[in-house]
């Protein structure tokens, strides 16, 4: 009989807290433990406030459900959660490794959810991290707060704050957890000094975020971020101006104090957000988490030097969001251009060409998709590979999910990667997709096609998602994505067009193509956010 080895061989990992029974898959070797709490529950007075410590705990606690996910509206109706059940107590982590010893020190991926800032879980089938872990390395997902309770800048909340800031606490919250990472992840077999942070949408603006700001720095050594970034993509906003925001949304639910807002019940206070925007609870330029504007802290080299793996989709928006509804036509476009960018519609028309319907179908899609998030994470690799002395991998995700398995019916794909149903589906019906829509790319990357039952998968998904998978793998190991038997992706180095590793059914890397958009839209400040 084999010697006992320290540590997860009765699935149980001891924490700074406590210990934790998790569950072991017995096909696989990967053991989970979910539902981990890395911090106070942010309730009564600790709504609105930095993080807490979690509190230890007596005996050896369950770690086989997940958590609670953070308080959220169906704004997705397709998202598909396993979490138990919903509230503001809600930071939980949860972590997959494939080790057999805390010995081992394996590198980390710790991965954040997306959702626009507003919805989203841990718990998600499409961010289960056992599959990657199969391959090597410890996968962790993290819950944060959303919308009101993430987001919410109030005068009164700056000055209660020791360092006189407020919004930003879906984001502090995420530091936290890699704090919790660092000090913790040895008993699960992970290496802290191998932490890379990755998230796809609000998740990536997330590692955007995490990189410039100085309350994360030294907390990971690498980054990956698909689709998104805050530089153009739920901007932060200056505080005084949050601050005004979230004044009047206080004032307009009868609750113009703090105390009064600390007061009522987070259902009522949940409720009070459905006609919210964006804005009203925007991150915050606030001196602290984010000291200037991203794109000042990025040109000044003041973020994480850290490796970074970057992209977008190939259809990440569809063309009505430009054009509205109706015929997508050269003159609806052209007429578009001229009334959002006058006198500059020219430049924008030589670049996005649109002589003919299928052109400005084309062209149409392509411009909705990079005022939406593709010219906000060009942006990041741009400015990271010019400052951040750390080598940059770029790609475009192209391959569209193949149809929809006939048992769908009249069902409409939704932005979660399931499907919405009945009326809702109607109003969110769009043209069939010529690319990779937004977020398709997550189940691909993370191994976890099988748990969308929505599509026909076909063996060339499975291919593609094998390749995804081993690069993300590589780049968590070493930084570098590239490996035997991968096509060779190569670094962006030095000035002029970036190299792009076009992932699709035949992956391969390319030339930039489309950099003079990019500078152009980056020239107007254009955005659809």
């Amino acid at each position: 009989m084999a010697a006992t080895q320290p540590g997860l061989t009765d699935g149980r990992a001891s924490t700074a807290n406590g210990a934790l029974a998790g569950a072991t898959d017995e096909r696989t070797g990967v053991r989970s433990f979910k539902g981990i709490p890395f911090a106070a529950p942010p309730v009564g007075p600790l709504r609105w406030r930095a993080p807490q410590p979690a509190a230890s705990w007596a005996g050896v606690r369950p770690a086989d459900q997940f958590g609670p996910r953070a308080m959220q509206l169906p704004v997705f109706g397709d998202m598909n959660f396993r979490s138990n059940g919903m509230s503001e107590d809600c930071l939980y982590l949860n972590v997959w490794t494939p080790a057999e010893s805390d010995r081992e020190r394996l590198p980390v991926l710790v991965y954040f959810y997306g959702g626009g800032n507003i919805a989203g879980d841990g718990s998600e089938p499409r961010y289960d991290g056992a599959s990657l872990a199969r391959r090597g390395i410890v996968a962790l997902t993290v819950n944060y707060r959303l919308n009101v309770f993430g987001f919410l800048a109030h005068p009164e909340l700056t000055r209660e704050s020791p360092e006189r800031s407020s919004s930003n606490y879906g984001y502090l919250d995420q530091a936290a957890a890699l704090r919790w990472v660092r000090e913790n992840i040895a008993a699960f077999g992970g290496d802290p000094a191998r932490v890379t942070i990755a998230g796809e949408s609000a998740g990536s603006i997330s590692v955007s975020a995490q990189m410039i700001s100085p309350v994360a720095r030294g907390l990971f050594a690498g980054a990956i971020g698909s689709s998104g970034s805050l530089m153009g993509a739920l901007p932060p906003i200056p505080l005084a101006q949050a601050e005004q925001n979230g004044q009047k949304f206080a004032s307009r639910i009868g609750a113009p104090t703090l105390a009064a807002l600390r007061a009522l019940p987070a259902d009522q206070l949940l409720a009070a957000t459905a006609e919210a925007s964006f804005a009203d609870f925007a991150a915050t330029i606030d001196g602290y988490f984010l000291p200037r504007p991203p794109a000042e802290s990025f040109a000044a080299g003041e973020q994480a030097r850290v490796p970074l793996l970057v992209g977008w989709n190939s259809e990440e928006m569809g063309y009505p969001a430009l054009l509205g509804p109706g015929a997508p036509t050269p003159e609806k476009f052209a007429q578009v251009l001229r009334a959002r960018f006058g006198e500059r519609a020219d430049e924008l028309l030589r670049l996005y060409p649109a002589a003919s319907a299928e052109q400005t179908v084309e062209s149409a899609t392509d411009l909705a998709g990079d005022l939406f998030i593709g010219l906000s994470t060009w942006k990041w690799g741009e400015l990271h590979r010019a400052t951040g002395a750390a080598p940059v991998y770029r790609y475009l995700y192209a391959r569209p999910r193949p149809p929809m398995v006939p048992e769908m019916g009249d069902a409409v794909a939704g932005l979660a990667g399931g499907v919405v149903t009945g009326p809702e589906a109607e109003a969110q019906r769009m043209p069939p997709p010529r690319g990779a829509v937004h977020s398709a790319d997550i189940e691909y990357a993370m191994g976890n096609l099988d748990t969308n039952a929505v599509y026909a998968w076909e063996d060339a998904d499975f291919q593609i998602s094998e390749l995804f998978q081993q690069y993300y793998v590589n780049f968590v190991k070493s930084g570098d994505p590239n490996g035997p038997g991968l096509p060779e992706w190569p670094a962006a180095t030095g000035g002029g067009a970036m190299p792009v590793m076009r992932i699709d059914a035949e992956s391969r890397a390319e030339p930039e193509q489309n950099r003079e958009r990019y500078q152009l839209l980056d020239q107007l400040g254009a955005s659809l956010w």
